[in-house]
């Protein structure tokens, strides 16, 4: 029926002539006065009796489609037939339907709009939520204030909510804000948006494609000298502290320096989606489309037909997957594909818990503290030798053992010593303190003063 007075073809009045019985979807829409002439039913009835968006159009359809069964059905809707759901799903089990197309709201609300942008993206509100990243976005069907909500919160991912839309209504049209989609007075069948991006600068939200459109802007020839001549291998190390800083802030429990460091550690990952673009290697899409592909093949237990009850059996799942994956056929594969510029902890730790799944394994913290007490043992003997070879061989097994101990004890080891050594930090920091408050130097003291000094500094911590 389209969107406005007028909108009704020829073609469809035909129909409309022929037909032995007209159903309309609803009779709240303004272009229904456009059939005053004939006899029709609506279904408004159904949208009372369902429980969503989804439901409905199937409704819709099976009732259209019941009628077609004993008349020469002509089904109407606002708009166009392309844009309504319930006529897809008709269209898609009966493919003999004569379709009477009329002007769409995606193109009433772009005439009335005149955006400068040729690449519009369209999508019912009620779909909204699948809306992508797009330069320029029409969001028709904003029938009330739940829906607009939507809207608002969908348009402001995209474009930012302080960026300027277009409100359509009928046939007028305002400038507002995004924010203020959901703040109108009046809503209908008749009611869309209609937004574009600003020029790449002025823009006010950017998304992962932008943020390698920026590299590629500070790499072209006018561009920044320092970004232009980065390698892969030169800014290898940035990914590796902006890593840190942002575990730093998570730590910290620093929701404004999480969300900081987070885009540092994306820009290093698009900086090297870009070099490897130049390269010829792949793309930031090509990474992207991995690591989705990785994740569903690697969640057989949520898309596929494995099953799993709690945490352990997921992660159980997820490392049968992972070998398959990356075609690994013996644990010892999977051992030596642990990384080598692990922090040495974290390595110790990570060749450890892939040696494990083999069955090669102590079989309690207890049973790994054992020979953790042997390796000691070995490692005083060497000392008392000072055998500086069998000094660094038995204390890397110290180490190695203390490990493993740990891990079977269901603690992080990385976490574990990090907090040991953050704990040191500030017992020293108050046993200098306590020295300097008597008037003392550190280093004036000999082994047994210090120590003295050190269980206060141990006891000041813990009395605060």
């Amino acid at each position: 029926m389209g969107v406005s007075k007028g909108d009704l073809t020829l073609k469809a009045k035909a129909a409309l002539d022929s037909a032995t019985r007209i159903l309309v979807r609803t009779g709240e829409c303004k272009v229904f006065g456009q059939l005053k002439e004939y006899e029709t039913q609506t279904l408004d009835h159904i949208y009372e009796k369902s429980r969503n968006f989804d439901s409905l159009n199937k409704n819709l359809a099976a009732a259209v489609m019941e009628e077609a069964k004993n008349s020469d059905v002509c089904y109407c809707v606002d708009g166009a037939v392309c844009e309504d759901e319930a006529c897809k799903i008709i269209l898609k089990k009966h493919k003999d339907c004569d379709i009477c197309e009329g002007i769409s709201k995606r193109e009433h609300a772009l005439g009335l709009s005149k955006l400068s942008c040729g690449e519009v993206t369209s999508v019912s509100a009620y779909g909204v939520e699948a809306l992508k990243n797009c330069r320029a976005a029409c969001v028709y069907d904003i029938d009330c204030d739940y829906i607009a909500g939507l809207v608002k919160e969908r348009l402001s991912d995209i474009f930012g909510e302080e960026s300027y839309c277009n409100f359509i209504s009928g046939d007028s049209v305002k400038k507002i804000k995004i924010y203020e989609i959901d703040r109108q007075k009046n809503y209908g069948l008749d009611c869309a948006v209609t937004c574009e991006e600003p020029e790449f600068l002025k823009k006010d939200r950017y998304d992962f494609s932008d943020l390698e459109y920026m590299i590629k802007l500070l790499r072209a020839p006018n561009g920044c000298p320092w970004d232009r001549v980065q390698t892969s291998d030169t800014i290898k190390k940035n990914m590796i502290e902006e890593a840190y800083e942002l575990v730093d802030a998570i730590e910290r429990d620093d929701a404004d320096g999480m969300e900081e460091e987070t885009g540092d550690v994306l820009l290093q990952a698009a900086f090297h989606s870009v070099l490897a673009a130049e390269r010829g290697d792949f793309t930031g899409a090509d990474a992207i489309t991995r690591v989705v592909k990785k994740l569903i093949f690697r969640h057989s237990h949520v898309f596929g037909k494995d099953k799993a009850k709690d945490g352990a059996e997921a992660l159980s799942v997820w490392e049968k997957n992972k070998l398959v994956e990356k075609g690994q056929e013996t644990f010892s594969e999977s051992v030596l594909a642990v990384p080598k510029n692990f922090p040495a902890c974290m390595y110790a730790q990570k060749v450890a818990k892939r040696a494990a799944k083999s069955g090669m394994d102590f079989t309690s913290s207890l049973s790994a503290s054992e020979r953790l007490f042997d390796e000691v043992k070995e490692l005083i003997d060497a000392i008392v030798k000072e055998d500086k070879a069998a000094i660094a061989d038995e204390g890397g097994d110290v180490l190695f053992s203390a490990v493993n101990t740990v891990r079977l004890a269901g603690v992080d080891c990385e976490e574990a010593l990090r907090l040991a050594a953050n704990k040191f930090i500030a017992r020293f920091t108050k046993c200098e303190e306590l020295v300097l408050a008597d008037k003392k130097n550190m280093t004036d003291l000999d082994e047994l003063e210090l120590n003295v000094y050190w269980e206060r500094a141990k006891n000041a911590l813990k009395a605060n």
